[in-house]
């Protein structure tokens, strides 16, 4: 006997009607609500930077050492040299009755906030250079390696085919030891800094053997070379 399937495909269809009245909000045996979405926002709250904690040191002034400040003009003058320096509108300098200056911020930005500290170092940098003076040691590592003063030249034996011959910039002194240590000594840490690491440039140390120019604390991390085929 055959049974009809017109029931079943009717029934289908009765369900599908409900599901796509219930989708367009159809009041067919199902109530739908409705609720007005609001606007949301995102509030932006200014943050105050806090001060830098280098910044905000102050700095010492030596009995030997003379300061001229000039709106943001800076001079110091001392037994070993003397420097400049122009600061930014960003932080201005401050000089107290007794003798000590301070770094303080113009502006409540952030290019203020990260020149803060930087021109506070490159203040207190100054006064110590003229008054103390700075120093940087290199070491020559390697078989032949030499280095040695020609008047106001610096000669360095690296393994080239010709001998490195670098100028002395005016202002540093420069003295060898043992043809092996290198010393670097002024009043302007950054000059030193630099004629420090154009000789390292030459021939940086190579982490297999170690050979090269180093700093005399630097710490070179040594790889380990490959090994031999195994029999």
């Amino acid at each position: 006997m055959a049974v009809s399937s017109t029931p079943c495909l009717h029934h289908r269809s009765l369900i599908a009607n409900n599901f796509r009245s219930t989708f367009l909000g159809e009041k067919n045996g199902f109530t739908i609500s409705t609720m007005p979405v609001s606007h949301t926002g995102i509030l932006r709250k200014t943050i105050e930077c806090k001060e830098s904690r280098i910044g905000k040191q102050p700095i010492q002034v030596p009995s030997n050492v003379n300061i001229t400040l000039q709106g943001q003009d800076l001079k110091v003058k001392g037994p070993l040299g003397e420097l400049s320096i122009l600061y930014p509108r960003e932080v201005k300098i401050e000089r107290e009755d007794s003798g000590i200056l301070r770094v303080k911020k113009a502006l409540e930005t952030r290019r203020a906030n990260q020149m803060h500290g930087l021109f506070r170092t490159l203040t207190d940098n100054m006064v110590v250079g003229v008054s103390k003076g700075f120093e940087k040691k290199l070491q020559l590592v390697g078989v032949g390696y030499r280095a040695m003063l020609e008047g106001k030249d610096l000669v360095l034996n690296l393994g080239f085919s010709h001998p490195v011959r670098m100028a002395i910039p005016e202002g540093l002194q420069v003295k060898v030891e043992e043809n092996t240590r290198i010393t670097v000594s002024g009043y302007d840490k950054c000059a030193i800094g630099q004629f420090a690491a154009s000789i390292r440039q030459w021939r940086p140390p190579e982490p297999y053997k170690g050979k090269g120019v180093k700093y005399a604390d630097e710490i070179v991390r040594r790889k380990e070379g490959k090994a031999g085929k195994k029999k």
